[in-house]
Protein backbone atom coordinates (compact mmCIF):
# COMPACT_ATOMS: atom_id res chain seq x y z
CA UNK A 1 0.00 0.00 0.00
CA UNK A 2 0.93 3.80 -0.65
CA UNK A 3 1.32 5.44 2.42
CA UNK A 4 2.65 8.41 1.17
CA UNK A 5 -1.06 8.65 -0.73
CA UNK A 6 -3.25 8.39 2.96
CA UNK A 7 -5.77 10.55 4.09
CA UNK A 8 -5.24 9.67 7.67
CA UNK A 9 -4.55 12.73 10.82
CA UNK A 10 -1.10 12.91 11.29
CA UNK A 11 -1.74 13.95 14.97
CA UNK A 12 -4.13 12.01 17.40
CA UNK A 13 -8.00 12.68 17.15
CA UNK A 14 -11.04 11.61 19.33
CA UNK A 15 -12.64 8.98 18.12
CA UNK A 16 -15.89 7.58 18.96
CA UNK A 17 -16.16 4.20 20.89
CA UNK A 18 -19.59 3.17 19.38
CA UNK A 19 -18.40 3.59 16.18
CA UNK A 20 -15.80 1.10 16.30
CA UNK A 21 -17.75 -1.37 18.23
CA UNK A 22 -20.35 -1.33 16.05
CA UNK A 23 -18.21 -2.71 13.38
CA UNK A 24 -17.19 -5.91 15.71
CA UNK A 25 -19.48 -6.05 18.37
CA UNK A 26 -16.79 -5.71 20.73
CA UNK A 27 -14.27 -3.02 21.46
CA UNK A 28 -11.52 -4.73 22.54
CA UNK A 29 -11.45 -7.09 19.12
CA UNK A 30 -11.51 -3.75 17.36
CA UNK A 31 -8.31 -2.69 19.07
CA UNK A 32 -6.80 -5.63 18.39
CA UNK A 33 -7.55 -5.71 14.58
CA UNK A 34 -6.58 -2.42 14.63
CA UNK A 35 -2.93 -3.05 16.32
CA UNK A 36 -2.13 -6.40 14.28
CA UNK A 37 -2.52 -3.97 11.05
CA UNK A 38 -0.40 -1.38 12.51
CA UNK A 39 2.28 -3.81 13.28
CA UNK A 40 2.16 -4.72 9.61
CA UNK A 41 2.15 -1.54 8.39
CA UNK A 42 5.04 -0.78 10.77
CA UNK A 43 7.11 -3.66 9.39
CA UNK A 44 6.18 -2.23 5.59
CA UNK A 45 7.40 1.20 6.17
CA UNK A 46 10.59 0.23 8.49
CA UNK A 47 11.50 -2.36 4.92
CA UNK A 48 10.88 0.14 2.75
CA UNK A 49 13.03 2.93 4.42
CA UNK A 50 16.18 0.46 4.83
CA UNK A 51 15.67 -0.46 1.69
CA UNK A 52 16.12 3.09 0.57
CA UNK A 53 18.28 3.89 2.88
CA UNK A 54 20.77 0.46 1.86
CA UNK A 55 21.62 2.56 -1.09
CA UNK A 56 23.55 5.11 0.91
CA UNK A 57 25.30 2.78 2.68
CA UNK A 58 28.94 3.55 2.88
CA UNK A 59 31.00 -0.15 3.40
CA UNK A 60 34.45 1.40 4.34
CA UNK A 61 35.60 1.46 7.76
CA UNK A 62 36.79 4.37 7.87
CA UNK A 63 35.78 6.80 11.06
CA UNK A 64 37.61 9.83 9.71
CA UNK A 65 35.43 10.51 7.05
CA UNK A 66 31.99 11.06 7.33
CA UNK A 67 29.59 11.48 4.61
CA UNK A 68 26.47 13.93 5.21
CA UNK A 69 24.03 13.17 2.10
CA UNK A 70 21.28 15.40 1.09
CA UNK A 71 19.07 13.25 -0.06
CA UNK A 72 19.37 10.75 3.00
CA UNK A 73 18.33 13.66 5.18
CA UNK A 74 15.20 14.48 2.92
CA UNK A 75 14.28 10.80 3.11
CA UNK A 76 14.15 10.23 6.80
CA UNK A 77 12.73 13.46 7.21
CA UNK A 78 9.68 12.27 4.82
CA UNK A 79 9.38 9.18 6.81
CA UNK A 80 9.44 10.83 10.17
CA UNK A 81 6.69 13.21 8.42
CA UNK A 82 4.06 9.99 7.99
CA UNK A 83 1.61 9.30 9.89
CA UNK A 84 1.54 6.75 12.55
CA UNK A 85 1.30 3.23 11.49
CA UNK A 86 -1.92 3.19 14.49
CA UNK A 87 -3.50 6.36 12.64
CA UNK A 88 -3.25 4.82 9.41
CA UNK A 89 -4.45 1.49 10.80
CA UNK A 90 -7.49 3.56 12.55
CA UNK A 91 -8.31 5.34 9.26
CA UNK A 92 -8.52 2.09 7.24
CA UNK A 93 -10.45 0.75 10.00
CA UNK A 94 -12.98 3.44 9.85
CA UNK A 95 -13.10 3.22 6.03
CA UNK A 96 -13.50 -1.05 5.81
CA UNK A 97 -10.23 -1.22 4.17
CA UNK A 98 -9.19 -3.86 6.59
CA UNK A 99 -10.21 -7.68 6.07
CA UNK A 100 -10.69 -9.60 8.99
CA UNK A 101 -12.19 -12.98 10.09
CA UNK A 102 -13.26 -14.74 13.60
CA UNK A 103 -11.33 -18.28 12.76
CA UNK A 104 -13.33 -19.36 15.77
CA UNK A 105 -17.07 -18.82 13.78
CA UNK A 106 -15.35 -20.17 10.77
CA UNK A 107 -15.14 -24.03 12.79
CA UNK A 108 -18.57 -23.83 14.48
CA UNK A 109 -20.27 -23.08 10.87
CA UNK A 110 -18.56 -26.23 9.39
CA UNK A 111 -19.07 -28.47 12.33
CA UNK A 112 -22.84 -27.58 12.13
CA UNK A 113 -23.19 -28.23 8.50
Amino acid sequence: MDYRKTNAATTTITRDKTDMERKTGNIYEAVMICAKRANQISVEIKQELNQKLEEFASYTDNLEEVFENREQIEISKFYERLPKPTLISLQEFDEDKIYYRKPDQDISKANSI
